[in-house]
């Protein structure tokens, strides 16, 4: 069932997961055939021609891993290392994701081989209307929605937009979520994952018994999710004491000054050489003595090689798969309570689904409105997936696939079967 052979796929981690939870659900076999199989796995051929005149063939990818909630939904990302593995993988997450939130989208995923720090504007562009022209059948608003993931943001799903309104021969904003506001964006999407994550870091901190309020916390990844999760977490008080990157990282246990380093990461594109504390190892962040760590970068971070260096009381993953599953049993025996990706990053497509109903509706709401509305449906994720876990002794990520999986499996038996 594995997107692609090899002894052990970012897949097969996934399918550990599901099948712990499935198996305590007693989910029955044609369902969980069902539920372990990706509906649609699409690659296209996107050749484009570069500046120089030579003409490039890019490979793309568009995975639609399950739509019995709704349409697909979920980011395309633009990096050197997409495969198909990984972005079935992450489709089926998405699914799981969708279903925890309790909104009506389904899981989706898309991804180019590509280093974009490598192409110009105009030659993004014509990838990214080349890429969307070859799966334009597959998407639309009751399709299969597409989002901004890793290097692709607002201005590409602005071109893709067009692409599609092209296609179709009128503007249809509800195609994609992530754009800008005056293209029909929603006031408080940017921020909607890092708060999210905030959110689930607060209420963590509620569930094992401190305030979050004077908690230290270590922050590894500073793109949106990190920042923004960072920002509003010192926003409630919290101290954020270290802070890595792909090019390292800073460390001040009284806290780090947090407007002078977002502003610093903006200006330079990474934390690293921040004046405001000590040199800091993404390695030496995972062992800080931190209350809540928060994995905001990219997967398999947390693996058996640096897990038993870890010291949070809790770890909350900003970012998509950033502990493996033999690191996640580790942690659980050692008590430290994780809210999983699934959980924890659900703001993100939350406000996204917000976004599509008020394109739909042609009717916008107020950016306290939105975060109100994320408040709500964050909290009760959170409750209901931690009630679980309570209720059947299992950990957070257990009980979350257990919630995903129950909603998924019993809309999928009052469907039935089309033949």
């Amino acid at each position: 069932m594995a997107a692609t052979g090899g002894s052990s796929t970012l897949f097969d981690a996934m399918l550990t997961e599901f099948e712990e939870a499935a198996k305590i659900l007693s989910l029955e076999p044609g369902i969980w055939r069902i539920l372990t199989s990706p509906k649609r796995q699409i690659t296209v051929s996107c050749p484009v021609q570069m500046d120089s005149g030579e003409i490039v063939v890019f490979t793309g990818y568009r995975v639609q891993y399950n739509i019995t909630l709704g349409p697909a939904k979920g980011g395309i990302r633009y990096h050197p290392g997409v495969t198909l593995d990984e972005v079935t993988t992450l489709a089926a997450w998405m699914t799981w994701k969708c279903a925890i939130a309790h909104i009506p989208f389904g899981g989706g995923k898309g991804g180019v081989i590509v280093d974009p720090t490598l192409l110009s504007r105009r030659e993004l562009e014509a990838l990214t209307r080349r890429y969307i022209a070859e799966i334009i059948d597959a998407i639309g608003p009751e399709k299969d929605v597409p989002a901004p993931d890793v290097n692709t943001n607002e201005q590409t799903m602005a071109w893709i937009m067009d692409t599609y309104s092209m296609h179709v021969g009128h503007t249809e904003t509800a195609v994609v979520t992530g754009k800008p506001i005056e293209l029909g964006g929603s006031l408080g999407r940017r921020e909607a994952t890092g708060r999210g994550v905030m959110i689930c870091a607060r209420e963590a901190a509620k569930h094992l018994g401190f305030d979050i309020k004077d908690a230290t916390i270590g922050v590894q990844g500073f793109g949106n999710v990190g920042s923004v999760s960072a920002a509003l977490l010192a926003e409630q008080g919290a101290k954020i004491v270290a802070v890595a990157d792909f090019k390292g990282g800073v460390h001040n246990a009284k806290g780090l000054d947090m407007p002078a380093l977002l502003e610093y990461a903006s200006r330079n594109r990474t934390v690293a050489g921040f004046k405001g504390g000590d040199t800091l190892t993404n390695e030496e962040l995972f062992k800080a003595e931190v209350d809540i760590l928060i994995p905001a970068a990219l997967e398999n971070q947390i693996t058996m090689d640096n897990v038993a260096g870890i010291r949070a009381k809790a770890v909350v993953e900003g970012a998509n798969g950033p502990t493996t599953p033999e690191a996640h049993h580790r942690l659980h025996k050692r008590g430290i309570f994780v809210v999983p990706d699934i959980l924890a990053n659900s703001g993100g497509v939350t406000a996204s689904y917000f976004e599509w109903v008020q394109d739909r509706h042609g009717y916008f709401w107020s950016e306290k409105e939105v975060n109100e509305r994320l408040e709500q449906k964050m909290m009760e994720a959170f409750h209901a997936v931690r009630e679980l876990s309570v209720a059947f002794k299992v950990d957070m990520r257990t009980a979350a696939y257990m919630v995903a999986i129950k909603r998924v499996a019993d809309v999928t038996r009052v469907r039935g079967m089309y033949a």
